[in-house]
């Protein structure tokens, strides 16, 4: 009788992927092992069974796969026949198919190796001044981590040695559990998920491979960055185990407060006392800025509370986007302290700005007509 189509016995699409191509022999495998099938019935689920997993050896292997893709089962039937025929009479345990298809999973199976570990992200704090996040700057920080072992190279190993295959896992770093019909696969309890057993560890790292150690790293801060920002340093984090990656290290940005600016997003603020005679008659006052000062052209008459936009003063986002502003508002400062000829002066100020009526105050002058208007309607 001739032999069916492979993808037909899967019940796939030829251009099937490797997951879906173990995905379809594991449900098929489940429902047609002998070890689920007795009875009438046993028979004919035995030869489904072996067609299977006939069908699955040969498309799970990509040069099997190639070849009877491209000569049919004339392609591969010697292949398939050795693998047919290690199924003996009773055929593989339905242990071994739930270990074929789950060994990656949880990272075993036979023939698998030690476990290796990505090291741990770590973060820094780093402070810095406005000016410093604004212009960008260069830093040295110190770093307390764990670096792999420079005497053992991270082997865990004396020198002149080198770790043992497991005796218990044999390398797998994962023992299997029978459980009736399931197979359970848990961390080696001997080698702890390493496959390796060292007998001679390092004295530097006590058979570890890393080593906590203060390293001091040179970090480039962009212009721009503020509070809340972070900078990624890629494998400069923790030391992986077993040989794995390290880690990354995340630099985490904050701004210190500024004795004269506040800053909101690209634009700066500050608040800058101007004397009343300036306010009233106008004039220049210096303004400070990130990059020095600059005059700032007062009209006469300015009010506490006004608004002066100096453009391209702010700050230019690290982001990308246009440089911001520096908002200027003014407080008029109130003389104190005065001598009696000030006080003379201001009383004669006083009662010549009194004289000129509303033309002088119209603010509060406006502010009086409301409250004589506010109690007429109270009937005060």
């Amino acid at each position: 009788m001739s032999k069916r189509c492979y993808y037909e016995v899967l019940g796939i699409q030829r251009n099937a992927s490797e997951a879906e191509i173990k995905k379809a022999y594991r449900r098929l495998a489940m429902k047609y092992h002998p070890d689920r099938n007795s009875g009438e019935g046993a028979a004919e689920a035995e030869l489904k069974f072996k067609e299977v997993k006939e069908a699955y050896e040969v498309l799970s292997d990509s040069q099997k796969r190639a070849a009877y893709d491209q000569f049919g089962h004339a392609g591969v039937d010697g292949a398939a026949a050795a693998g047919a025929g290690g199924f003996g009479g009773g055929g593989a345990s339905f242990s071994d198919i739930f270990g074929d298809v789950f060994g990656d999973i949880f990272g075993g199976g036979r023939g698998g190796r030690q476990q290796v570990y990505r090291g741990a992200d770590l973060r820094y704090n780093l402070e810095l001044s406005l000016e410093d996040a604004v212009a960008g700057t260069t830093v040295k920080i110190k770093v307390p981590t764990w670096t792999q072992c420079e005497t053992c190279g991270g082997s865990g190993a004396r020198k002149g040695s080198a770790p043992k295959t497991c005796g218990t896992c044999h390398g797998a770093g994962q023992v299997r559990l029978q459980q009736g019909f399931f197979s359970v696969q848990q961390t080696c309890p001997a080698c702890h998920g390493r496959g390796e057993v060292i007998e001679d560890p390092c004295p530097t790292c006590h058979g570890q491979g890393r080593v906590q150690k203060t390293k001091t790293l040179s970090v480039k801060v962009p212009p721009g960055v503020d509070t809340g920002d972070r900078i990624r340093l890629a494998g400069e984090g923790e030391a992986g185990e077993n040989g794995g990656p390290p880690g990354d290290l995340y630099v985490q940005v904050h701004v210190r407060e500024h004795p004269i600016f506040t800053r909101d997003d690209a634009n700066l603020y500050c608040e800058m006392p101007i004397p009343f005679t300036r306010a009233a008659l106008g004039g220049e006052v210096e303004v400070p800025t990130l990059d020095g000062k600059v005059k700032l052209k007062i009209p006469e008459g300015t009010q506490t509370g006004r608004m002066f936009r100096l453009r391209g003063k702010g700050v230019k986002p690290v982001r990308g986007g246009p440089q911001g502003d520096l908002i200027v508002r003014v407080v008029v400062e109130t003389p104190v302290k005065l001598t009696a000829e000030q006080r003379r002066l201001i009383e004669e100020l006083d009662q010549s700005l009194t004289g000129g009526g509303s033309k002088h105050s119209p603010n509060a002058h406006g502010w009086l007509d409301k409250v004589k208007g506010f109690l007429k309607d109270v009937g005060l």
